[in-house]
C-alpha cells in the first residue's frame, strides 16, 4: 500500500490561531478533509481553566491535581503517586512494552518510565520526579526528557530527580504532626526504610473513589484528546471500508487499522484490535483476526487508538460483498434503530439505566417482527429474553482507559435493597439483570430503592452507545435451549437461519455537552458506509 506524505502543523489542543482550519489525517492514498478544527479558542474554555501557562502540547496536569483535592476534600497532605518502572520480560532482558499509570499520568502528563509525581495540597505544589540518565546510558537506550525539557512540556511547578525524592518525604515525615499521605494502593506506598515510614500517616482508601471522580469528567483538554484519537481511528475505518471488497483476510484488516494509527502518530491501540468476520462477530472480544473473509456475510471492526493516553473506540460492522444479505440487513437495520434513538437520548441529566433499556426494548421489538424471538411483547420484556442476544451494557466511558473509569458508580448500575444492580462493560448482562433493571425502572418503589438509582450523564462527560445483536451458538444452546424459561420465547429453527450472521454492533464516541451530545465519530456509516465501501471496487 502507497502512504502519501502530507505535511500537517503539530497537534496543539490549546492554539488560539487559525492555521488549522483545514486539519487533514492521512490514510493509504486518500487525503481527506476531516472537521474544520481540532483548536479550542481562549473563549471556548471553560471559566475554571486558565489558559495562562498552557503552551503548545502542555497537559493540563496542575488543573486535575486541584480537582483532585477538591474531590477528596481535604486542604492539607500529600497526595503521591509513583509512575511505572521499566519491567523487563519474564526470563528475559527486553523490557515490557511500557504504558504509564494512568492515574500518574493524569496529574503529571508524564509518559516515560521510573518517574513520580508529590502534589502538596496546602501549598498548591506539584512536582514531577524523573530519572537522572547517565551519559554513557544513553549510547544505549537514548535519554529521558530533562529537568528543564519536562519543566517547559508539563503543567507542574518543579521537577527534581528521583535521587532526591527519598530525603524530600524523610523531611516530610520528620515534621512535628507530618499531614496525611494519599495513596492509591498499599503497594505504592514510598519506600523510606521502616523508621521513616512508620512516621508517615498513610491513607490508602480515599485516593482512589477521589481520582474516579475527578477522573469521570473531562476537561477541555481531554476532549481534546479523545476528539483526536477518534478522528485518527475514523480515518482507519474508514481505510478498511474503501479495501474491503479487496481483502481476503482478517489480519489485513487489522493491519491497514494499525498502518494509519501510526501514520498519523498513535502508535498504540486503545485495546486490541477486533476483526471478526461471519461466526467470529458473535465472540464479543474475538482477538484471533485470522480467518479468511471468503463466503462471510460481514465483519464486525472493533479498533480505536490512543492519543496521548486518550482513548477512542469504534466499531462498525462492513457487509463483505458490497451489499447485504438479507437477513443481515435485517439484524443491522435494527442495531442501527437502536443506536440512533440511543443517541438522541444522550443528554445531561439522562439516567444512562433508561437509554440501556430503550435499546434493548428497540432491539427486542426487531427481534420479535423478524419471528426470532416470540410470544406476547408482555412476557418476553418481563422475562429479559432479549439479553440473550444483546448479552452487554449499552456503552461506557472513555478517557484515560477506553473502559475508564465511572465515578461512584458504575454507568450501567443502580441500586435496590443495598445491592448494586448493573454490569461493568466485560460483564454479561443477563435476562434475570436485564428483568431486574425493567422492574426497577417500572416500579422503583416496590424494589426498595436507595438515594442512588444509577449514574445520570453530566456535561464533559465521553460515553460510546453501542448497541448489538449476536448470535453466538455455543452461548445461545448452551445457557437457553434446555431453560424453560427463555426457550419458550426463541424460534430454534428460525435461528439456525441466523448464525452465519455472526453478530452486529456499532459504536461511536459521544461528549455529552451542555444542551445534548456532539458526536466524536466520524467515521462512515449507514448508506455513507455502503458508499465507501462501493467505491473501493473502482
Amino acid at each position: 500500500m502507497d502512504y502519501d506524505l502530507i505535511t500537517e502543523d503539530e497537534f496543539d489542543a490549546l492554539r488560539d490561531d487559525d492555521s488549522m482550519s483545514a486539519s487533514y489525517i492521512k490514510y493509504p492514498g486518500k487525503r481527506s478533509p476531516l472537521r474544520p478544527s481540532y483548536s479550542f479558542l481562549p473563549s471556548q474554555l471553560s471559566s475554571s481553566t486558565s489558559t495562562a501557562g498552557l503552551t503548545q502540547g502542555k497537559q493540563t496536569a496542575k488543573l486535575h491535581a486541584r480537582k483532585v483535592a477538591r474531590e477528596l476534600g481535604v486542604d492539607d497532605g500529600l497526595i503521591y503517586l509513583p509512575g511505572l518502572p521499566e519491567i523487563l520480560l519474564e526470563d528475559s532482558d527486553q523490557p515490557r512494552l511500557f504504558r504509564q499509570r494512568r492515574y500518574f499520568f493524569y496529574i503529571t502528563g508524564a509518559n516515560f518510565e521510573d518517574c513520580a509525581a508529590t502534589y502538596e495540597i496546602k501549598h498548591d505544589k506539584l512536582t514531577l520526579w524523573i530519572p537522572y540518565v547517565e551519559p554513557r546510558d544513553v549510547l544505549w537506550f537514548g535519554s529521558k526528557p530533562s529537568a528543564v525539557e519536562c519543566k517547559r512540556r508539563y503543567h507542574v511547578d518543579e521537577v527534581r530527580y528521583t535521587t532526591q525524592l527519598s530525603k524530600f518525604l524523610r523531611k516530610f515525615a520528620a515534621q512535628p504532626s507530618p499531614p496525611i499521605v494519599y495513596i492509591l494502593h498499599p503497594d505504592q506506598a514510598p519506600d523510606l526504610g521502616c523508621e521513616s515510614l512508620s512516621r508517615l500517616s498513610l491513607d490508602d482508601s480515599c485516593l482512589l473513589p477521589a481520582m474516579d471522580r475527578a477522573r469521570v469528567v473531562k476537561s477541555d483538554y481531554e476532549v481534546a484528546m479523545v476528539r483526536r484519537a477518534n478522528d485518527i481511528s475514523s480515518a482507519a475505518h474508514r481505510s478498511v471500508a474503501e479495501r474491503i471488497l479487496r481483502l481476503t483476510n482478517e489480519r489485513e484488516i487489522e493491519a491497514i487499522i494499525q498502518a494509519v494509527c501510526i501514520a498519523n502518530g498513535s502508535r498504540s491501540q486503545a485495546y486490541p484490535i477486533i476483526a471478526g468476520s461471519g461466526p467470529n462477530a458473535s465472540t464479543l472480544h474475538y482477538g484471533s483476526n485470522d480467518a479468511p473473509l471468503k463466503g462471510k456475510q460481514c465483519v464486525v471492526i472493533d479498533a480505536g487508538c490512543e492519543w496521548n493516553c486518550y482513548a477512542s473506540d469504534i466499531t462498525r460492522t462492513l457487509p463483505l460483498s458490497g451489499s447485504w444479505s438479507p437477513r443481515a440487513a435485517a439484524i443491522h437495520a435494527i442495531v442501527q434503530r437502536m443506536q440512533e434513538e440511543c443517541i438522541a437520548e444522550v443528554a445531561p441529566g439522562k439516567l444512562w439505566r433508561d437509554i440501556h433499556l430503550h435499546a434493548a426494548s428497540v432491539g427486542m421489538e426487531g427481534l420479535l417482527k423478524l419471528g426470532i424471538l416470540k410470544g406476547s411483547r408482555e412476557d418476553v420484556a418481563r422475562a429479559g429474553t432479549v439479553a440473550a442476544f444483546f448479552p452487554h451494557g449499552l456503552g461506557h466511558h472513555v478517557g484515560l482507559e477506553v473502559h475508564d473509569v465511572s465515578g461512584t458508580l458504575a454507568l450501567g448500575a443502580a441500586t435496590a435493597h443495598g445491592v448494586q444492580l448493573g454490569f461493568g462493560k466485560r460483564a454479561v448482562v443477563t435476562p434475570s439483570m436485564l428483568a431486574d433493571m425493567i422492574r426497577l425502572a417500572s416500579s422503583p418503589d416496590d424494589m426498595g430503592v436507595q438515594e442512588s438509582k444509577g449514574q445520570h450523564l453530566q456535561p464533559n462527560m465521553i460515553v460510546t452507545v453501542e448497541p448489538g445483536i449476536y448470535f453466538c451458538r455455543e452461548y445461545l444452546e448452551a445457557t437457553f435451549r434446555g431453560d424453560p424459561t427463555h426457550a419458550q420465547f426463541i424460534d430454534w429453527d428460525l435461528l439456525e437461519e441466523y448464525y452465519d450472521v455472526g453478530g452486529v454492533r456499532i459504536e461511536d464516541c459521544l461528549l455529552v455537552t451542555e444542551h445534548g451530545y456532539q458526536n466524536l465519530t466520524v467515521a462512515p456509516k449507514g448508506d455513507e458506509l455502503l458508499d465507501v465501501i462501493n467505491k473501493g471496487k473502482k
